[in-house]
């Protein structure tokens, strides 16, 4: 039996693996759209800044910000539980990166929306 803990984000490793694959393909998407964007475009401010004025951009923005931060955390998660062996180490580094993936998605979720 895995471990089980209140710091996994899945009820259990299917869940967990289906959140990773789910992620990495938005997160994939996002890469292509903007290196695509980079290609077809000649980025200055202005362009930029007409891209993130779209609302469905926004969006795609936010749902690749969710997806690298629950991408991040099942991984570390996953690292932490195989590699650190002490329960009072491993909660004290789960903790510090729950605390900073919140921060970059709320800081994140300020800078898209502009509030």
């Amino acid at each position: 039996m895995g471990m089980n803990s209140v710091t996994n984000i899945g009820r259990n490793g299917i869940q967990d693996w289906l959140i990773q694959r789910v992620s990495a393909y938005v997160l994939a998407f996002y890469t292509l759209f903007l290196l695509g964007f980079f290609v077809t475009t000649d980025v200055d401010y202005q362009s930029w800044s007409a891209l993130f004025d779209q609302t469905w951009f926004k969006i795609f923005t936010l749902l690749a910000l969710l997806s690298i931060g629950a991408h991040a955390w099942v991984g570390l998660w996953t690292v932490s539980t195989d590699y650190i062996k002490s329960a009072m180490q491993r909660f004290l580094f789960q903790a510090a990166c729950i605390l900073v993936i919140f921060v970059y998605v709320v800081w994140g979720i300020q800078i898209i929306w502009g509030l």
